[in-house]
Formats: structure tokens, C-alpha cells, sequence
């Protein structure tokens, strides 16, 4: 089946690679470069949706959907584009099957990482999030203790 066959848009830049799932089988796998206007919504809103516990799950499930569209399964001479959660799912043996998909679609689209190593602007975001989260953190600590205390009273 041929991407333009099923009405897709050819893969951009496409580039083969094996990934192994939690049994140590290979899988072969094409990934694609995305369109501008993908790539633009996936790097603004993957990163942040997938945070544990500030992330919004159904929004990051949104956009790999989006993102696995740009993937496809390598089936002999045939390529089947994983463009519907079931495909994902038959191809995808195993969740780190998928997670592995998504962060080659990350590395390939970005210039974030390079030879897998965060670039050092990338870095210093991550150094003022992590000191927002802390100024913010210490001040609902210090809240949090000045309430504990008024209530403390006998």
C-alpha cells in the first residue's frame, strides 16, 4: 500500500531505522520529517503535555497521533503508514516500541538534540523552569507553614 494511494502526503526526508521492543525482537520502521506546520504544533505542545502531573494526557495522545502519521511500518517492499490508533497498536508491539518511535520523530525533526544530547539553549530552559518551579514551590511551602501555624493555637 503506498502512501499516495491512501491519499497522504509523501513522507518527507524519510529514513529507515530498527527498533527493538522489551522481547528484543527488531522492528523496521520509516520515519519522515513533518510538514512545517506539524513539526511547529508538535515541538509547542508534545514537551509540555507529556509533564507527569502538569502535562494534559489527552493533548499529548492528540498530537503523537498527529505526529505517528509521518511513520511508517517497513512490510517487505510495502511501507503501512500508522495513521489510526489501531495500526499504532498492530505495529507497535509494546509500549516502549512507541515511545522509542516518538522520541526518533522528536530527535529527527529538531535541532534540540544533538547526537542525542539537549542543546545547550534547551538546557537553559530547563534551568529557568526548574528554578520557577522551585521559587514557586518554597513559596506555597512558606504559606502552607504560616496556615499550620495560626491553626496551632491551644
Amino acid at each position: 500500500m503506498t502512501s499516495q494511494a491512501a491519499g497522504l502526503p509523501p513522507l518527507i526526508q524519510p529514513k529507515t531505522l530498527t527498533i527493538t521492543d522489551i522481547d528484543g525482537g527488531d522492528h523496521e520502521f520509516v520515519v519522515s520529517k513533518l510538514p512545517a506546520t506539524v513539526a511547529r504544533e508538535v515541538v509547542a505542545v508534545y514537551p509540555f503535555s507529556a509533564m507527569p502531573k502538569i502535562g494534559d494526557y489527552a493533548e499529548n495522545e492528540k498530537i503523537m497521533l498527529k505526529m505517528m502519521k509521518y511513520v511508517a511500518k517497513q512490510l517487505g517492499d510495502n511501507q503501512q503508514r500508522l495513521v489510526t490508533r489501531a495500526l499504532i497498536d498492530n505495529h507497535c508491539p509494546d509500549w516502549e516500541v512507541l515511545a522509542k518511535l516518538e522520541m526518533a520523530m522528536i530527535e529527527y525533526n529538531t535541532s534540540f538534540f544533538a547526537n542525542g544530547r539537549v542543546s545547550h539553549k534547551l538546557e537553559r530552559f530547563g534551568e529557568i523552569v526548574q528554578q520557577s518551579v522551585i521559587k514557586i514551590l518554597t513559596q506555597l511551602l512558606e504559606q502552607s507553614s504560616n496556615q499550620d501555624g495560626r491553626r496551632s493555637t491551644n
